[in-house]
């Protein structure tokens, strides 16, 4: 009796592995990569359903997830504790998310917050203007008519001890007008604070872990916890900038300072006292944190 081995049409004629790992399969999916063993070439029809079916599925998860983020504090990290992942919006992608979304949004909008761009060709050209005095060829205004104040001569001189390159540059940024400073200013905010702030979030969970030593909680959740928690503040901070009624600002507001501590709650439990003694502790140090990265952001981006 002639034995035949069932095969499915698509697999490689001569191995009968898996395209992808080289793994034998013998059935629609490799039971190690996953990938599909029927290949072909996807037709239009096929592109489109994929497509709507993505969407519709994210749109979904999209939603679920912001209602949690939004309206419940915490719960949507508690839901990822507890395991109940698939229904929602990952959360380092929630985070990456609105806080590009913030930052274009601030970036892009507003008079007064437009940037204009120099190629390196006019940014050295500038220098070397500044370099040789002429202050008013290479800002396009006039040169300060104020003397720079006594903290700023000793900002200067305690630059030029650590490293004369520093000082130097700062006179260059210093003798530009103030509408160019201002500019330069936005350009290396914008540029380089976003890392800074996302680089901030393992020290907002290592915080956490220490406001909370002793629960037995791991740092895996207080980071998801931080990741959850700023993802809310972006989007909150960047509807406070939009909305033009004055009332819906201020309520937003509120809600924007009631969030974390409740959210701490409902995810760590706790007295309200404890709770708000935590929060305020956090906060603090966060701030902190906050202002001495953008400081130490706009330095390096300007002097180094």
């Amino acid at each position: 009796m002639k034995s035949e081995t069932a095969r499915h049409p698509d697999l490689d004629e001569e191995t009968g592995n898996c395209h992808n790992c080289g793994a034998g399969v013998s059935y629609h999916y490799c039971a190690v990569c996953g990938q599909e063993t029927k290949l072909h070439v996807a037709s239009a029809r096929e592109f489109l359903h994929e497509f709507v079916g993505h969407y519709v599925a994210l749109e979904g998860k999209l939603w679920h997830s912001l209602w949690l983020l939004m309206m419940r504090p915490g719960a949507l990290t508690a839901e990822y504790i507890a395991g109940r992942r698939a229904r929602y919006v990952q959360p380092l992608r929630i985070y990456l998310t609105f806080s590009i979304l913030f930052f274009a949004l601030i970036k892009y909008t507003g008079s007064d917050l437009t940037l204009v761009q120099q190629t390196e060709a006019e940014k050295k050209a500038a220098a070397a203007e500044i370099s040789r005095g002429n202050v008013a060829r290479a800002g396009g205004g006039g040169v300060p008519t104020t003397l720079p104040r006594r903290d700023d001569v000793q900002l200067k001189t305690n630059l030029g001890e650590l490293n004369p390159a520093w000082e130097a540059r700062l006179r260059q940024i210093w003798s530009l007008p103030e509408a160019e400073r201002t500019k330069l200013l936005q350009y290396a905010f914008f540029s380089y604070v976003p890392y800074a702030v996302f680089a901030l979030m393992p020290l907002f969970a290592f915080y956490l872990k220490l406001l909370y030593l002793g629960t037995g909680r791991r740092y895996g959740e207080h980071f998801l916890f931080a990741l959850h928690a700023n993802a809310f503040a972006f989007l909150m901070f960047g509807l406070i900038y939009i909305v033009p009624t004055e009332l819906a600002r201020v309520a937003m507001a509120v809600w924007l300072m009631s969030y974390l501590p409740l959210a701490m709650r409902r995810v760590y439990g706790g007295s309200v006292l404890a709770t708000a003694a935590r929060w305020s502790a956090l906060m603090l140090v966060h701030l902190c944190s906050i202002f001495s990265a953008i400081a130490l952001t706009l330095f390096l981006a300007l002097i180094v």
